[in-house]
């Protein structure tokens, strides 16, 4: 069950933000909603974490242009089907709920961007998110995750996948083809052994801490890692970089072009006073 058990009590803020940016502070009453909150159709962003929530009313539907909507830390054991209805929604945060799945409507929700959907009790993972390519943020930690579905390439828009404290006991294949994904976060899972990782030429960030492994993930040099023996491992990869930098950055020098001698009909290279050009360096990003 999510955080928001008390949170009915007694009056609890909510805050609403208008197409001009102006914001209104509602309270929430025994999990209530106030019922002028729905006539307010305008509506680009609604925070209702820790309201103590367990239900909303199919008036929600009726905020179509809704872009951030905040319902982290409630009760809600389930996602309203009126949720699934709002068309502009880009932004949503459904943790500390007690989710176990999500509605095949959600699939509707073709303009999200990033779900928040950690601390519940997801224990597969929901196929309505497959039908949303778009989507570039992911959070699924601390949920009862044991493996993912082989069609996950198809979310050809995810950029962040943040995985950690779930039951993967094997690196999942499907994200050995996830190749625009950036980062990803597999810390405190029971993952003994990683994959070379190499060929995900996009990430950038890789944290596997506290998995059962014995030395470090394979991965590329743009690649930084946060884990057991990470640490060792970045400093050494670091100084065979800068080693390599440097023996690139004598062999350049040692192929540049002689001066020319003055009368021997060679054209000057540069700014023609018998100065010359050097090769291109190697790149600044490996």
């Amino acid at each position: 069950m999510g955080s928001g058990g008390s949170a009915g009590r007694g009056a609890r803020p909510a805050v609403a933000q208008g197409p001009e940016g102006g914001e209104q502070r509602l309270e929430v009453r025994g999990g209530r909603l106030p019922v002028a909150l729905w006539a307010q159709r305008g509506l680009r962003k609604l925070y209702l974490s820790g309201a103590g929530l367990r239900e909303l009313p199919a008036e929600l539907a009726a905020l179509r242009h809704l872009r951030t909507l905040a319902l982290d830390g409630n009760e809600l054991l389930e996602v309203p089907e009126a949720l699934c209805r709002l068309p502009r929604l880009a932004h949503l945060y459904l943790g500390r709920n007690g989710l176990q799945g999500l509605p095949p409507a959600f699939a509707r929700l073709q303009s999200l961007r990033c779900l928040w959907l950690e601390g519940n009790f997801l224990a597969r993972f929901p196929r309505a998110l497959l039908r949303l390519p778009e989507l570039r943020s992911l959070q699924l930690g601390d949920n009862r995750l044991a493996r993912l579905p082989a069609g996950l390439p198809r979310m050809a828009g995810l950029r962040g996948l943040w995985l950690y404290g779930n039951r993967f006991e094997e690196f999942p294949p499907a994200l050995l083809r996830m190749a625009h994904l950036r980062v990803l976060d597999l810390d405190r899972n029971r993952i003994a052994r990683f994959p070379d990782l190499a060929g995900l030429s996009a990430l950038r960030l890789l944290s596997y801490d506290r998995n059962p492994v014995r030395q470090p993930p394979r991965v590329g040099d743009a690649v930084r890692l946060v884990g057991d023996g990470a640490r060792e491992f970045m400093e050494a990869r670091q100084e065979r970089l800068q080693s390599l930098r440097h023996r690139e950055e004598e062999d350049d020098e040692g192929t540049e072009a002689p001066p020319a001698t003055p009368g021997d009909g060679s054209p000057l290279l540069g700014n023609g006073e018998g100065s010359f050009a050097a090769l291109p360096g190697s790149p600044g990003e490996t």
